[in-house]
């Protein structure tokens, strides 16, 4: 693994160092496949070629090869939730709507099912002296976000605010920081719209160098970066936005 860091070395503010990690293919198998909530499966894979498995972001993707013609397989994203090197086990949740490629596959899945992961091919890890974050995204992003709730450290405070589809879709996260969650219930047809979003960030008191986190829908991250920068004037140092799907756009 290589590492670029960017950073003005007169700056205070977040960094991020780039981590390039050598691209490779796993085969691996599935162990355990249970449904989390209404709207999240999680399957543990297990295989050798986990040995070496490097994450180091948390909101780091790994590529699924879901069709059987090697010669231009059927890819999609998804965040480690965990992984575990020494027991060969890599974990990953599916939030689940109308079925495309990913979801029936993560559906389907049962022991013994067998899945091609490819990567991560690198990561952008954020770094700097501070401990405060707010993480703002919708149920595809909450593997990501319960990855970054559960590493982080007693000092780190954290705000979630998270878009799901019913109530009995909340996580619960086992960690030592300081978090606060606040749960957007709203249908899946609404789900591209940034107006809970909006309302439950105008409703925060948001300290001074916080860390904000966002991924959604790519017109609901839009709007949020948008109003944190131009309404909020936060420094863009301090924001890191993510589209991870499209309104009208075949997804995962």
């Amino acid at each position: 693994m290589t590492v670029e860091t960017l950073q003005d070395d007169t700056s205070s503010l977040p960094f991020a160092e780039r981590l390039n990690i050598p691209l490779k293919r796993r085969s691996l198998t599935v162990v355990a496949s249970v449904r989390l909530t209404p709207h999240m499966q999680r399957v543990t894979l297990t295989g050798e070629d986990l040995a070496d498995f490097q994450s180091p972001g948390f909101d780091d993707n790994v590529k699924l090869l879901l069709s059987a013609d090697d010669e231009d397989p059927i890819r999609r994203s998804y965040t480690p939730r965990s992984f575990d090197v020494a027991t060969r086990e890599l974990v990953l949740d599916f939030a689940l709507h109308d079925a495309g490629p990913a979801t029936q596959w993560a559906l389907s899945a049962e022991v013994g099912s067998s899945l091609v992961v490819g990567g991560p091919r690198g990561s952008r890890v954020v770094r700097g002296n501070f401990t405060n974050w707010l993480l703002i995204g919708d149920e595809t992003a909450l593997p990501a976000i319960g990855r970054k709730v559960e590493e982080a450290g007693e000092a780190d405070r954290i705000t979630v605010i998270a878009g799901i589809p019913t109530p009995e879709d909340q996580q619960a996260f086992e960690t030592p920081a300081d978090v606060t969650c606040h749960w957007l219930c709203r249908t899946e047809e609404h789900a591209a719209d940034p107006a809970p979003f909006l309302a439950a960030v105008k409703a925060l008191d948001i300290a001074p160098e916080t860390f904000i986190w966002i991924a959604a829908e790519a017109q609901v991250a839009q709007t949020l970066k948008s109003y944190v920068l131009d309404d909020l004037g936060v420094n863009p140092a301090w924001i890191k936005s993510s589209g991870y799907w499209t309104k009208g756009h075949a997804g995962k």
